[in-house]
């Protein structure tokens, strides 16, 4: 059997047959569903993506990539900066004062942290913080706060801030808590909700005469490092033992294992829909099986081998398939570069970390996605191709 007559076999069947339109209709409802599934799975995918990276972005600004922290026994002083500035010349360091509070504002109360950092070496630790502050000077006592904290409280520049420290002092027959009021010099904006409200930063030299703490002691440092993971067990192993360096994502490993647990999730719901689709594959070529099979028997009588037979049918899934699956591509890339030029879902700010669709696919779940699917196209291919093949010659040409 010639070789070429196996393509034109594949476009012959693939025609629309007027006696027969089921067995079109049939296959074009395979090739929209696997269009339909790779489109969605390609945002879908996406669409995690992009928010995953968007909450590692902002989460290691607001939680620091480093922080050096004291132990039960241990302190953080100016001589263990001293050694970790000289030893990795290639980070910055932060040191910082802490300490829980609650603001008052009125009648309104809200429960937060103060930290008391140098303002210069806290800009390049942190982009948000340094985007506020930029080029500007504030005196002794001023704060800076979250933007959702500002609207909450209605709160201008130069306005006074109360802060109740729960570190206590006597005060006649009784202790009280430590009561400071701030001014409000500035605002920042992370995007994280929690944060925002939740902190706010003064000169370290303030919160540490409020405290009373020492002016070369430090409640932790801490530290910019383009590669948290690999900088760790460095900083690690000349860190005394009253010391610990904890990375930002050893307080988040549940929220991004949930993340990577739902994008698998729906990952594998996606492909269902594929596999589904794929179903309307199998349905069409047993269909087409059907009623070709005297042409398949003529064909096997006048020579034609059973693989070549086999081979048509399964090209004929293929065609089918792939053809989804480029049109699922494009209309999928498509759909990306278009949510993410144009402003068509906005998001609120209160509850995102970005007010626009944040999109970013990985090369990885891009091909996992097309051999996958391509997997699903050969697997539903192969059987209607096996039936093909499996035509008793003298049986079909005798009815016939």
């Amino acid at each position: 059997m010639n070789t070429n007559i196996i393509p034109y076999l594949v476009k012959r069947f693939l025609r629309f047959d007027k006696e027969q339109p089921f067995i079109f209709l049939s296959a074009l409802l395979a090739f929209l569903g696997i269009t339909l599934g790779v489109m969605v799975l390609i945002i879908a995918m996406a669409l995690m993506n992009g928010f995953d990276k968007e909450f590692k972005n902002k989460l290691t600004v607001m939680n620091y990539p480093l922080t050096i922290l004291p132990k039960f026994d241990g302190s953080v002083n100016e001589e263990l900066l001293s050694t970790l500035t000289n030893k990795f010349p290639n980070l910055d360091f932060s040191p910082f004062v802490m300490s829980s509070v609650m603001t008052r504002s009125g009648s309104t109360l809200e429960g937060g942290y103060i930290f008391g950092v140098d303002f210069k070496a806290e800009s390049k630790v942190n982009s948000i913080f340094k985007k506020a502050v930029e080029n500007k000077t504030y005196p002794k006592f001023s704060v800076i706060i979250g933007k959702p904290l500002q609207e909450e409280y209605q709160i201008q520049k130069n306005d006074k801030l109360m802060y109740i420290f729960t570190q206590v002092e006597p005060g006649g027959l009784a202790v009280t808590p430590k009561i400071k009021r701030f001014t409000v010099s500035d605002f920042f904006d992370s995007g994280l909700i929690a944060y925002d409200k939740a902190y706010s930063y003064t000169d370290i030299e303030s919160l540490q005469k409020v405290l009373s703490v020492p002016l070369d002691r430090f409640d932790g440092i801490h530290i910019y490092s383009p590669h948290p993971e690999e900088d760790i067990k460095k900083i690690g192993k000349i860190l005394p033992d009253t010391v610990i360096v904890k990375g930002w994502w050893q307080d988040n490993t549940n929220f991004f294992a949930a993340l990577a647990l739902e994008k698998t999730s729906l990952f594998i719901v996606l492909m269902l829909l594929i596999l589904i689709a794929s179903i309307n594959i199998i349905s069409s070529l047993l269909m087409t099986v059907m009623n070709r099979r005297s042409e398949i028997a003529l064909l096997l009588s006048l020579g034609a081998s059973k693989i070549e037979i086999k081979k048509v049918f399964l090209y004929l899934g293929i065609v089918i398939g792939i053809g989804g699956i480029l049109t699922g591509v494009i209309l999928g890339l498509s759909g990306i570069w278009i949510l993410s030029t144009f402003d068509i879902v906005h998001l609120p700010k209160d509850v995102y970390p970005t007010t626009t669709l944040p999109l970013d696919l990985s090369v990885l779940d891009f091909a996992i996605i097309v051999f996958g699917a391509f997997f699903i196209v050969i697997l539903s291919s192969y059987y209607p191709a096996k039936k093909a093949s499996e035509v008793d010659i003298l049986t079909v040409l005798r009815n016939e």
